[in-house]
């Protein structure tokens, strides 16, 4: 349970700090004075909802858990801190813990109950509770639901698989005249890597060759000297070797460039333009000669497959139908297990609903298309009649039976709930009943609300009144003076009669 809240500066109010103990604690006060902003600061220290306080505290004793990366033990105090400046920070027991950790923390200890949400009776969330209350209670379960959930994860891979094969077998003549046409068109010019860069080089040269042989003829001369800059250098008593490897030099590269004339006059000045040119258009296309044959190779790859295709296909039907049929039979044990447990979820809540003067809620787990969640989809009758046409007081009061009974199994022993406006636009017997309920629940949970009735308000073990004035919230816990002139304002309005008064006092005896 809760023994302390500490918040500082959030809106209207300025400081807060509550002494608690178990039970059921209500906050009532005028509207507008700030009851819902002190819900929700108190909400965001479990990091449920975004905070608003700069500093917060929290601390907690008696809980039922254990927690071995925090180094909690079963019945160890538990101090969660937050800390709101350029950006909010989370403390558990002096050790930073992320939001997203301390929100999955705080899920087995607090429980947020609130009539807005209309989602409660969505088939998903009920069957997503029941899973989790099997994987609880049965172990197999659990490993049957992980493997169930493998399979038709597989499962509907394969299908969409099968449905591709079907889509292109209706095409198939199409994809295989395309990649034949895309391996013919690129096998057409056979391209070898490098063999562009060579082409573009013999290019280069035929469009020099006329200029250098000009040159060359106009540098032949200098051979016919070459002796007598030998002659020369012996009477300088220099050696002249340097000169004779740079004449032989000279004389190779010329020799080689005749050499190579040979071979270009062998060529195909057309072809080599013709072949670069197709080259270059792969190049364009494809970026590089080698990703053009790789491309190719793709597409033969594709047109192979195409080829095997009806083998793939009925290879590919078979298996599916042996694992539709594993899978069909792993949905109706998750069924059968899923019908015990809602068994025992509907008898919980219609021990909460005759507190509430209801009763015969029926969970039927209907039949459906199998899906990932399985075969079944959950719906909810009241006295044999659907929820569609039951009345709003009605409705609300199941779900308060509903919301009750899964949070006994959803969060710790000692655990807390959170009650948000759980008795708003009810009638006088109807917050009776909630009363009655929460009293039961609050000798196992410690319970806050915010209370707008008389009745509820007076089943509290803790009453703290919220109160405004001159812009500035506030928090003061009543004595029993206190709570007979608050309930009786409650009741009366702020002119409080005597009547409301007595009543106010013979509700809380």
């Amino acid at each position: 349970m809760i023994n302390r809240i500490y918040l500082k500066d959030f809106l209207s109010f300025q400081e807060v700090d509550l002494e608690l103990d178990k039970g059921l604690v209500v906050f009532t006060g005028p509207s507008g004075a700030g009851k819902s902003v002190l819900m929700q600061s108190i909400l965001s220290l479990f990091a449920i909802t975004e905070p608003k306080a700069d500093l917060g505290e929290v601390t907690l004793s008696n809980l039922d858990i254990e927690d071995e990366a925090y180094d909690i033990q079963a019945g160890d105090e538990i101090i969660i801190k937050e800390i709101k400046k350029d950006k909010v920070r989370y403390f558990l027991n002096a050790q930073s813990i992320s939001k997203k950790n301390l929100n999955d923390f705080s899920k087995s200890l607090v429980k947020h109950l609130h009539l807005k949400d209309t989602t409660d009776f969505d088939s998903s969330k009920l069957i997503n509770f029941l899973d989790r209350l099997c994987s609880k209670e049965k172990v197999e379960f659990k490993t049957l639901k992980e493997s169930f959930d493998e399979n038709i994860k597989t499962l509907f891979s394969m299908q969409k698989e099968l449905n591709k094969i079907k889509e292109d077998e209706s095409k198939l003549e199409d994809l295989k005249e395309y990649a034949k046409f895309e391996i013919e068109k690129i096998a057409s010019v056979d391209p070898q890597i490098g063999e562009y860069e060579e082409l573009s080089e013999v290019k280069k040269r035929l469009s020099k060759k006329e200029k250098i042989q000009e040159a060359i003829e106009k540098s032949n001369a200098i051979f016919n000297y070459s002796s007598f800059v030998n002659e020369t250098l012996n009477l300088l008593d220099e050696d002249s070797s340097f000169f004779d490897e740079a004449i032989n030099e000279l004389n190779n590269i010329y020799e080689k460039f005749n050499d190579s004339l040979y071979e270009l006059e062998d060529l195909d000045i057309e072809s080599v333009l013709d072949r670069i040119e197709k080259l270059s258009s792969l190049q364009k296309r494809f970026g590089s000669i080698k990703e053009a044959l790789e491309y190719k190779e793709q597409k033969q790859k594709e047109l192979d497959s195409y080829e095997n295709i009806s083998f793939e296909k009925a290879i590919l039907e078979k298996n599916i139908k042996k694992l539709s049929n594993e899978v069909e039979e792993q949905a109706n044990k998750i069924s059968q297990y899923r019908k015990e447990f809602s068994t025992l979820l509907e008898e919980k809540i219609n021990h909460y609903l005759e507190y509430l003067y209801l009763s015969n809620a029926k969970i039927l787990l209907v039949k459906k298309e199998l899906d990932t969640s399985g075969i079944d989809e959950v719906v909810f009758e009241l006295n044999k009649v659907n929820l569609d046409t039951i009345s709003s007081g009605e409705f609300n009061r199941l779900r308060l039976a509903l919301l009750t009974a899964i949070s006994e199994y959803d969060i710790i022993g000692n655990g807390i709930l959170f009650l948000d406006e759980i008795d708003a636009n009810l009638s006088g017997k109807e917050s009776s009943a909630i009363a009655k309920v929460l009293t039961k629940l609050a000798k196992n949970y410690q319970i806050f609300a915010i209370s707008h009735q008389p009745q509820l308000t007076s089943a509290a073990n803790i009453h703290f009144l919220v109160d405004k004035k001159d812009g500035i919230s506030t928090v003061k816990k009543l004595d029993k003076e206190s709570r007979i002139n608050e309930i009786a304002r409650m009741i009366s309005g702020e002119n409080i009669t005597e009547d409301a008064h007595n009543f106010a006092k013979n509700l809380l005896e």
